[in-house]
């Protein structure tokens, strides 16, 4: 993997096409290997990891991919999925949601799939829909690449466009030390929420689109 070439590329990211999307799910399946919200709701046994790999190759082939901007640098080793307003609101029909259910099913497990449930019902009761905005849904680097700025190029690059557009923005983490990458990009916590009493914190962030002085 070349760091170096990455941390370039994620400052003028390319649009995912759809030769890319397998690229896209393991880079993301691989940065959330060890997150502790996937960790509350994910299944805790050996089939965990193909499960996980299943699981983001569903969200971006069959629920981002078409509907969402992926922006990833044009090498891969990480990747930003970005939902539009339009896409936010959208309610999801029965016939969606039974498309997605053995794979949430398998990615849980029976005895953690109400978790997934309790996340989902949290992060809608929290998300701002009166206001538009563009919603980070993942982003994520490679764990090879992490920690080398590869994460904040790509969310400038998105900040940047966001501006120019006028648009606002936000996100959710379950990552304390996130916050701060946030804060310096112009997110603010607007909410902290518990999916259950015994789950990780949600952290609810906004950023206003900003101008130049």
């Amino acid at each position: 993997m070349d760091i170096e070439a990455i941390r370039r590329d994620a400052e003028h990211p390319v649009q995912a096409t759809r030769a890319d999307l397998a690229g896209v799910a393991a880079d993301l399946a691989a940065a959330f290997a060890d997150d502790v919200m996937f960790d509350w709701f994910m299944r805790d046994d050996d089939r965990r990891a193909a499960a996980q790999g299943r699981f983001f190759k569903t969200v971006v082939e069959r629920m981002a991919f078409g509907a969402a901007r992926i922006d990833r640098p044009a090498g891969g080793g990480a990747a930003a999925i970005w939902m539009p307003y339009e896409a936010v609101i959208k309610p999801t029909s029965w016939r969606d949601e039974l498309a997605i259910l053995p794979t949430l099913l398998n990615a849980t497990g029976f005895a953690r799939f109400g978790r997934l449930l309790a996340v989902r019902e949290d992060m809608d009761k929290h998300h701002p829909m009166d206001r538009p905005h563009a919603y980070l849904w993942f982003l994520g680097v490679a764990p090879a690449a992490q920690g080398r700025g590869i994460g904040s190029r790509l969310l400038k690059s998105a900040t940047d466009r966001l501006d120019a557009a006028g648009e606002a923005a936000y996100l959710e983490t379950q990552t304390e030390r996130n916050i701060a990458l946030y804060l310096r990009h112009g997110f603010t916590v607007i909410s902290e929420h518990r999916p259950r009493p015994e789950a990780p914190m949600l952290w609810s962030m906004w950023r206003e689109a900003q101008t130049a002085e």
